[in-house]
């Protein structure tokens, strides 16, 4: 949201962000869970759409832009012709409507949530995807017989830089992080939700026996207990390093000394972590299932995420230095189709369109 907002203002155009007010919200210690939860849709279902009301009276002839999917009942508090929204993903809906594939399964009230959020997405003119995969499927659940005019791919951009770092600089800041990384690892970057299969770094050590003695780095959500306690029945607890609550700064040092960046998921709306640690300069084994393959491009190896053996034979690929240095020199070139100008320009031709 942020980015876009400072995009589109670098481009001239005079912007406002709106977020809904904590207001029944400040009763509760927390809005994630129980009463705090309700509380917190008061503000957001009930509160914001009055206010919403009131303030675009103000601004009689401007454009809105809603910045999440998940947001899409607001689409009916704004004027149709002058509104547009992105749509990142649609796998909670789709898990809603029993989709096995998105993994994402709901809860009885989030079934209807999701359904909510779909009958008012599906009827905007203006809509921003972020791939052509989610494009697709927005296009089947919407029963829509071909996307409406105004419906656009548009790939985000990187919302920072992402760059090779010094190995020597790099690891001064995971020392300093006290992320104690040897020579050789895989690197995951992710959470621990089923979708992401970080399983699959688990059975590829073992798969790849005496050939590979480096060790595993989960970056991002700690390892839930499935998970963990693999793991340990696989012997593979001492090598496994878990970086967790990573700033920016460490992140890109991680993709920078690591020996294969590998991103096995079933289910995803874009991929981010791909292209960063394509930015990066790191090798990328990823699974070959859309949007993984569209946002790669030519710049990583793609393979099964239900086929270890595919996975070990991938990363043997990346152990000639020619293979290696060829495929981190396309993935650099990748990268430059997710620069933010282009994204934020499409961005305004879109929500000024018409």
């Amino acid at each position: 949201m942020q980015m876009l907002a400072t995009g589109l203002q670098r481009n001239g155009e005079a912007v406002e962000v709106w977020k809904p007010v904590v207001c029944f919200g400040r009763f509760a210690k927390s809005t994630l869970s129980g009463i705090g939860k309700w509380l917190g849709y008061l503000d957001k279902w009930i509160l914001f759409p009055i206010l919403l009301h009131i303030r675009r009276r103000r601004f009689p002839t401007a454009r809105f832009h809603v910045c999440d999917h998940s947001n899409a009942p607001y689409l009916g508090h704004l004027p149709p012709n002058r509104t547009s929204i992105t749509c990142h993903d649609v796998l909670a809906i789709r898990g809603a409507m029993g989709f096995a594939d998105a993994y994402c399964p709901a809860s009885r009230a989030g079934k209807i949530l999701q359904r909510w959020i779909l009958s008012h997405l599906s009827k905007c003119n203006r809509i921003a995807v972020d791939s052509e995969m989610t494009m697709c499927q927005l296009v089947e659940i919407s029963k829509q017989v071909d996307p409406k005019s105004q419906w656009q791919v548009i790939h985000v951009g990187f919302n920072d830089l992402f760059e090779p770092m010094n190995a020597d600089d790099a690891m001064k800041i995971l020392v300093a992080n006290r992320i104690a990384v040897p020579n050789r690892f895989l690197l995951h970057v992710g959470s621990s939700l089923p979708r992401k299969n970080r399983r699959m770094l688990l059975r590829m050590v073992p798969a790849l026996g005496s050939r590979w003695d480096g060790k595993i780095v989960f970056a991002g959500q700690a390892m839930n207990t499935d998970l963990r306690s693999e793991a340990i029945a696989l012997g593979l607890n001492d090598r496994i390093i878990e970086a967790t609550s990573l700033n920016h700064e460490t992140l890109v040092a991680l993709y920078s000394l690591c020996e294969v960046f590998v991103f096995p998921s079933y289910s995803e709306g874009f991929g981010w972590p791909l292209i960063e640690a394509q930015a990066c300069g790191a090798p990328v084994i990823a699974s070959n299932l859309e949007p993984m393959p569209e946002v790669g491009g030519d710049g990583a190896i793609y393979a099964s995420p239900d086929d270890v053996d595919q996975f070990v034979e991938a990363f043997m690929q990346f152990q000639p230095e020619a293979v290696r240095s060829s495929l981190i020199q396309k993935g650099f070139e990748n990268c430059k189709r997710f620069d933010p100008k282009l994204m934020i320009d499409k961005y305004q031709a879109l929500i000024y369109s018409g």
